[in-house]
């Protein structure tokens, strides 16, 4: 349970589901970890989740001011970087006519540009053998009703993956993308669904994927540790798909 020995690792949206399930792995595994949110109730409940084993920070992802503010706290707390994990992310479903600026500057602005330039901020703080990973989604590659701007904001991080990874790589920087399926995660709370509606998106949803479940936040972490570790040294640019068969 050594595999992450000594690293220092930033979940963003590290509270729940994916990323809160990660940063568990992290610590199991020996890592010195740090995550993110905005909401003080979430912070609170997983920091006492993960027993304050790890370095709990409240930080908007779409602010852009704030993630050179997060890089700053993450030097000081830790002096270099060794694995970022970008989770923090919003899905919102609108058909196409009832999209405004408001919201579509929302969604790309925590689901790509707060990412796009925490990066940039972190850059003086990266290890020479830093992983990057970026936590993408299957809604980049399926032509899902209502689902167009949160699909490009997706689809844009997975393209930061190959474009980052050739920059960054004279500079010993991994960066890889894992593009989970529908997941059981408190994300799927967050839609503003009422609860029948809630319940028979789901069911469609999972009637679409070949296993016919929802995927687990832990398998997703199981990946996110694989990328993050010494075993992936050669392992860049790519897109680790785990859907239950829903892209075949």
């Amino acid at each position: 349970m050594d595999r992450l020995k000594g690293k220092r690792a930033l979940i963003t949206g590290g509270t729940t589901g994916i990323g809160l399930e990660t940063a568990r792995q992290f610590l199991a595994e020996g890592a010195r970890v740090a995550i993110t949110g905005k909401n003080p109730e979430t912070l609170a409940t997983a920091f006492h989740d993960l027993n304050g084993d790890a370095l709990v920070l409240e930080s908007d992802a779409a602010d852009v001011a704030a993630q050179k503010t997060l890089a700053e706290h993450l030097g000081e707390a830790f002096g270099t970087l060794d694995i970022l994990v970008v989770n923090a992310g919003i899905v919102e479903m609108l058909p196409l006519g009832q999209w405004d600026e408001v919201s579509f500057d929302l969604s790309f602005g925590i689901n790509f540009k707060g990412p796009f330039f925490l990066i940039q901020e972190l850059l003086p703080f990266f290890s020479s053998t830093a992983s990057i990973v970026l936590i993408g989604s299957v809604n980049a590659r399926i032509g899902m009703p209502n689902t167009s701007v949160y699909g490009a904001t997706k689809a844009a991080l997975a393209s930061l993956a190959r474009t980052l990874s050739g920059e960054l790589v004279s500079q010993g920087i991994r960066v890889n993308a894992i593009i989970p399926g529908p997941t059981t995660t408190p994300l799927d709370g967050k839609l503003g669904l009422p609860e029948a509606k809630l319940k028979s998106v789901a069911a469609s949803l999972e009637s679409q994927i070949p296993q016919q479940q929802f995927g687990d936040p832990l398998e997703i972490a199981k990946a996110v540790v694989f990328l993050a570790s010494d075993e992936a040294p050669f392992t860049m640019g790519s897109e680790l798909l785990i859907d239950g068969g829903l892209v075949l």
